[in-house]
């Protein structure tokens, strides 16, 4: 993630991240200070964290056949598909004041 970070603050300059270490290779740029970087670590770890739910929705909704769902739901004339999607943002609900 301090990689991103820096890359973030800094998406113009020259630099390389070793072993958690970040090395500068910019003679022109200044580099970011460690509370820049630290509060871009932080912003980026809350932005993760707030889409968890996103990605655990994404597992499971690769798990279902939804075209087919839908077809069977249109000939039927049942709710499968919408149910199951209901089901998984019931299990994975998006996180309040994102």
């Amino acid at each position: 993630m301090l990689f991103e970070a820096v890359y973030n603050l800094r998406p113009d300059c020259s630099f390389k991240v070793v072993n958690d270490k970040l090395i500068w290779l910019d003679d022109i740029n200044k580099k970011p200070s460690s509370l820049e970087i630290d509060s871009e670590v932080i912003r980026l770890k809350k932005l993760y964290d707030n889409t968890e739910y996103q990605r655990l929705r994404k597992k499971e909704y690769d798990k279902l056949n939804q075209y087919e769902m839908q077809y069977d739901d249109l000939i039927n004339n049942t709710t499968t598909w919408q149910d199951k999607i209901q089901e998984i943002k019931d299990r994975f609900p998006k996180p309040t004041g994102i």
